[in-house]
């Protein structure tokens, strides 16, 4: 029988359920050498784009943190942190994560879809893995971009995730995925996650219907942002084991600037 919980309480309900084991990939990811890889893929493209600006001196928004890796990372470089997510669960594992960096960071419970803050509010918006499950992504990318300074830098690390309920092709090589993570004994990353729930979730994604990143730059390119994809920066960022588990699914960039005379005269 098909679930007719709401979208937004599914969802809630299987983040909440899963922040436990989100955090724990997370602490994984700061103990390891991939806290290295991802502060230089963040903080490298960053320095580029404000090259004579003070780290300090750097707003930026993690939307949909989760377990807040991305907000600890910047944090330790210097960066001023706003980080916001929609669980509270996942929230709650965050501010545990961070530890004495907690008071340094403004965690807020916030929809990514529907954000509060003001117009012009941050240099850099920053994240990782969300839009593919959002409810409407487009609204996101909207106030992503009206949260933005001119000027101001969006950086989203994505994939076509579950492309494969609706694509045959796409299915055969998740299926050949899944093969070679038990041949080469590589760490399964759906180990203790509720595959079923999780598709049920992203059958009703709009994002699982697309071909991305040709999405994300046609949508973005709509509220005036100048937007590219970088289709190899899993090379950059993932794991080994990442590649094994994902390698139909590679992670995506999507890097965009908010011309200097858009949202230059907003409150």
């Amino acid at each position: 029988m098909r679930n007719t919980i709401p979208y937004a309480g599914q969802n809630i309900a299987y983040w909440t359920k899963r922040a436990p084991g989100y955090s724990s990939v997370n602490q994984e990811e700061l103990r390891t050498g991939q806290r290295r890889v991802w502060s230089h893929a963040l903080d490298s493209r960053i320095q580029e784009h404000f090259p004579n600006r003070l780290r300090e001196s750097i707003r930026v928004l993690d939307v949909g943190t989760g377990p807040g890796f991305f907000a600890i990372v910047l944090t330790l470089l210097g960066y001023q942190v706003t980080a916001v997510d929609y669980t509270p669960a996942m929230l709650e594992q965050a501010r545990k994560n961070a530890g004495n960096l907690a008071a340094q960071i403004n965690f807020l419970a916030m929809n990514a879809e529907e954000l509060t803050f003001p117009d012009n509010s941050f240099d850099v918006v920053v994240s990782r893995n969300l839009t593919w499950n959002l409810h409407a992504p487009h609204k996101a990318y909207e106030q992503w971009s009206r949260v933005l300074k001119p000027g101001g830098l969006l950086l989203n690390f994505d994939a076509n995730w579950y492309r494969y309920l609706y694509d045959d092709r796409a299915k055969a090589q998740h299926q050949t995925d899944r093969e070679n993570v038990r041949l080469s004994g590589a760490e399964d990353d759906t180990a203790g996650t509720d595959v079923t729930a999780m598709e049920e979730i992203a059958r009703q994604a709009p994002l699982s219907l697309h071909i991305r990143p040709a999405w994300d730059l046609e949508t973005l390119a709509g509220f005036g942002m100048e937007a590219s994809a970088d289709p190899e920066v899993w090379k950059q960022v993932w794991t080994q084991d990442e590649w094994v588990n994902n390698a139909s699914t590679p992670m995506f960039l999507i890097s965009a600037e908010k011309p200097i005379g858009i949202g230059a005269n907003a409150s």
